[in-house]
């Protein structure tokens, strides 16, 4: 039973014409910033022009430090003048002409398209993100293309244009991913940003697989906590589980285990869990797709092998040869094999613009097995916890198609369809084809 009921004909003309406006609305926005961009890169290259007169102009027998003094004075100086016109800060101003000289001039295609109102703002600030590590005018200019076209599908919200895009940016990068991780790894670091009230936040950056499984082992012992209800009642204790994650992470630094949440040691045992594809041609040390973490984040083979040689067992996923679509996991016990499966071919949430990953979602009957939905990967799908309630207790509605498309239908009766990511595998194409996002 849904506990929001139908909408009348009123109300569906109503949500109806004001979602047309929001479109609307925001697409003007996306094209008005990106002739703010424009602008911002004009006053960019202005102030360049004006710092490189002044440096010009610096005494022969000075330091160099002065000619570089000559270029920063005038990038402030220009983005003091915009930031007073506009009532901002002058640090912010002068942060965003460097982000859009970028865009400007790196990505030409990606600016031009978000003017035209091809491409929103958040999914040009993804592709730019993704791809600034290109340096190859080509390479640049050929993944810009195939980008724009990408965003043109349906439900691409930024956080899904950004998962395809670095894979993109990967393909293009002549420096393979375990050159470049060494050297990311020298910039691994911690810091603290002190916030209001006496508050601060603490922040790492180091190896992505490290990271992951540090947050997942935070989760599983705060889990842990939550799930003895009688000793929280008892201890007045009604953390949720973020604060109790926060209170273990701090516990473990500080102690190096969690004494004060733990008194039988029992969350000592807890480990971090972490799903990591891994293309057999990452294991053999051939060239090809790298192996990533949840389907999102890009590791280096190194780690990889190392993670695949300590794993107490796999999930073979087997894919078509030609489109590269989800075929079967091949373990034992079938009802876990289908949650391999389903997992395996989602990925996230299959709700359109939801990246909530697909290990942390509720597997949900399409059709509900109540009234005969059967138990098969034709009527199954992963759904966080927020769009599974709205499936149930909304008028939306969604059914499967072929190839474990879900079709969503919106209380004004529009048809939303998200198809299921591709899996992390690189298949045969001509060479003027662009691969599969």
């Amino acid at each position: 039973m849904k506990v929001l009921v139908e909408l009348s004909d009123e109300q569906v003309g109503v949500l109806g014409a004001v979602t047309g406006m929001l479109v609307d609305v925001d697409r003007t926005i996306s094209q008005l910033l990106a002739v703010k961009e424009g602008l911002l890169a004009v006053g960019a290259r202005l102030s360049f022009e004006i710092g490189a007169d002044a440096a010009a102009a610096v005494d022969p027998g000075l330091p160099d430090s002065y000619a570089g003094d000559a270029m920063d004075l005038a990038a402030r100086a220009v983005a003091a003048e915009f930031a007073v016109a506009l009532q901002s800060s002058d640090r912010s101003i002068q942060r965003r002409m460097v982000d859009a000289d970028a865009k400007v001039t790196l990505f030409p295609a990606v600016w031009r398209a978000q003017g035209a109102g091809v491409v929103t703002a958040g999914q040009a600030r993804a592709i730019v993100d993704a791809g600034a590590h290109l340096d190859d005018e080509s390479d640049r200019d050929g993944y810009a293309e195939e980008m724009v076209g990408l965003v043109q599908v349906p439900g691409l919200s930024p956080s899904r244009v950004g998962r395809a895009a670095r894979r993109a940016a990967e393909r293009r990068r002549p420096r393979s991913l375990e050159d470049r991780h060494r050297g990311a790894r020298r910039a691994r670091r911690i810091w603290v940003k002190d916030r209001a009230d006496g508050m601060a936040e603490f922040s790492v950056l180091g190896p992505a697989a490290l990271i992951h499984g540090a947050s997942d082992r935070l989760t599983a012992m705060g889990l842990g906590i939550l799930s003895d209800a009688t000793a929280r009642r008892e201890a007045g204790d009604d953390r949720c589980l973020d604060e109790i994650r926060a209170d273990l992470a701090l516990d473990l630094l500080l102690t190096g285990a969690p004494a004060g949440h733990d008194p039988d040691g029992l969350l000592a045992d807890v480990t971090g869990a972490v799903s990591v594809t891994i293309p057999v041609t990452a294991l053999l040390g051939v060239t090809g797709p790298c192996a990533e973490l949840d389907g999102s984040t890009p590791i280096d083979g190194a780690t990889a092998r190392r993670l695949a040689a300590d794993a107490p067992g796999w999930d073979r996923v087997l894919t078509h040869p030609i489109t590269g679509a989800v075929l079967a996991v091949d373990r034992y016990r079938p009802s876990a094999e289908l949650r391999r499966w389903l997992r395996a071919r989602d990925q996230r949430c299959r709700f359109p613009g939801c990246g909530y990953l697909a290990r942390d979602c509720d597997i949900d009957h399409t059709t509900d097995a109540a009234t005969g939905g059967p138990t098969d990967a034709h009527n199954l799908g992963a759904l966080c916890r927020r769009h599974h309630v709205l499936k149930h207790q909304t008028p939306w509605t969604v059914e499967q198609l072929d190839g474990g498309t879900f079709s969503w239908t919106s209380p004004t009766r529009k048809i939303y369809l998200d198809t299921p990511p591709p899996p992390n595998t690189r298949t045969p194409v001509n060479d003027d084809q662009p691969p599969p996002f």
